[in-house]
């Protein structure tokens, strides 16, 4: 079975729920009460943390170390009287940006100016484990199809500084104004895929050849297919579901390839991504491999038939049905509770004051 590893990215808030830039004191009181081989990072805001669990064979490990990290975090901000808040985007207010001191988030900021300068996005990165790098390739060049549907259910990001943008991830729309961000193109092999990202490094674009903003690629620096299209989950039941699908997609290419299956060019592939950012599971879908509008709950009935031999192998079939039954997105949940006012959104999101932190 295929290692998994999960990269969860968070906001902290003050007790308004404005971000705050607290980022190296959270991570300091975050040492001692992790599990063995998870870390706890900054990231490129002082308002934003990075929980990163070790590698996993089970969802029950992975479930554990989710758990392990959120927790550790709220209690690391709860000593600071803030909290850390599991949205793909500053729901009431930012504070004033700050400025970067790592050397290569400095070098971020002066690339991109006021694009990065009000960035807290804050996505779920799935890592699952591939043999090599050419493999990790053919892989991103089979999921394709598929990424605006983990787009879609992963939705969690409605809100942004006060205001209901209208679209279920605000954190794809921002991010779509760096170049190169959606769905990677068509590589042969991995030097093939090198160049790509050399061309944009040499081009001015990208600050080196270990940034890109594609939905899934070969990671830089471990043997996996890194997805990174989620926004941060709500919940560790959302950040499971996300990952079980990621890598049951692994595996299902991975089976595709031995049996010697090309993986087929999508044609609609910005169409799929705008339209799973701005409706989630609330709205129609587009299959970027046919080219057309469908329900967004048939694209994912599609996604299951296409990874259920997978999932059947890995024991989790049932554990994914289950995580999909009479599951909303976390747009949704968000919009629902804005009801009673952003405030009941932040609580609600805040680690340690859901049910599922």
């Amino acid at each position: 079975m295929s290692t998994v590893g999960v990269e969860e990215e968070f906001l902290l808030v003050d007790r308004a729920g404005i971000t705050t830039p607290r980022a190296a004191e959270v991570v300091a009181r975050c040492a001692g009460p992790l599990p063995a081989g998870m870390t706890v990072q900054r990231e490129l805001r002082d308002t934003q943390v990075e929980v990163v669990t070790g590698v996993c064979t089970s969802a029950a490990d992975l479930r554990d170390q989710l758990t392990a990290g959120r927790r550790a975090l709220a209690l690391a901000a709860a000593r600071l009287d803030a909290r850390v808040l599991a949205a793909g985007a500053p729901v009431v207010g930012s504070a004033p940006p700050d400025k970067a001191s790592n050397p290569r988030f400095v070098r971020v900021d002066e690339l991109y100016e006021d694009i990065a300068a009000d960035y807290e996005a804050c996505g779920c990165h799935v890592h699952v484990g591939v043999p090599d790098k050419d493999t990790a390739v053919a892989v991103v060049n089979h999921v394709g199809r598929w990424l605006p549907t983990l787009l879609a259910l992963s939705v969690n990001s409605p809100f942004h500084n006060g205001m209901d943008r209208g679209y279920g991830s605000w954190r794809i729309v921002q991010q779509s104004r760096f170049p190169g961000s959606g769905i990677a193109p068509w590589c042969g092999d991995h030097a093939r895929w090198q160049q790509e990202v050399s061309r944009l490094a040499d081009c001015g674009v990208l600050v080196d050849e270990k940034q890109t903003f594609w939905f899934a690629r070969p990671s830089p620096r471990w043997p996996t297919v890194e997805f990174r299209v989620a926004d941060t989950a709500a919940t560790v039941d959302d950040a499971v579901l996300q990952t079980l699908l990621c890598r049951a997609l692994v595996n299902t290419a991975l089976a595709q390839l031995d049996r010697g299956v090309e993986a087929l060019p999508t044609q609609t592939a910005a169409a799929a991504v705008w339209t799973a950012s701005r409706y989630g599971m609330d709205g129609p879908a587009v299959d970027p491999l046919l080219g057309k509008q469908i329900p967004a709950s048939a694209m994912v009935a599609s996604l299951l038939d296409h990874v259920r031999d997978a999932l059947v192998d890995a024991g989790e079939l049932a554990e994914v049905h289950r995580l999909l039954r009479d599951r909303s997105t976390g747009a949704t949940r968000q919009r629902l509770l804005a009801a009673a006012g952003l405030s009941a959104v932040v609580r609600q999101l805040s680690l340690g004051g859901n049910h599922d932190c």
